[in-house]
């Protein structure tokens, strides 16, 4: 069963997605699915090549912007919002557990000038914490 989390009406995320997902996300209107997670850190959950091809057969845009141990960077950030311009529709983005998908929207909007409070809500009302990520958060936003 597919667990996609709204943070707003264009962008969801989700914890690890199967294969079978992408078919669900294509029969709930997302046109690109993102990919926030290194391949390989996960054995046997399937890898971003097996995610592309699936998106492939379904219609999907994909993309892969992966978040590992060393965490986040601008460049991350600039990428997902190159890839957010040219979406051509809601997008689904999934990591692990969907913290790292969250935490990177969370970035992208609030250097766009986006309200840091309305983005902390939500990305709580879909059950992401966003508490630790604040201060980076009120950083980005006044560097506007």
């Amino acid at each position: 069963m597919s667990d996609f989390r709204p943070l707003s009406a264009r962008f969801s995320v989700a914890p690890q997605i199967g294969i079978e997902d992408v078919a669900e996300a294509k029969a709930q209107g997302f046109a690109l699915v993102v990919n926030n997670r290194p391949d390989g850190e996960d054995p046997a959950a399937p890898q971003g090549g097996e995610i592309a091809s699936a998106c492939a057969a379904e219609g999907l845009a994909y993309a892969a912007i992966p978040i590992g141990h060393a965490g986040f960077s601008h460049a991350q950030i600039d990428t997902l919002d190159a890839v957010l311009a040219g979406a051509t529709g809601p997008v689904l983005a999934y990591c692990r557990s969907g913290t790292r998908s969250t935490h990177l929207w969370a970035l992208t909007r609030a250097r766009a000038g986006d309200d840091v409070d309305a983005i902390c809500e939500a990305a709580a009302n879909a059950g992401y914490d966003l508490s630790g990520l604040r201060p980076m958060l009120d950083a980005l936003a006044g560097e506007r």
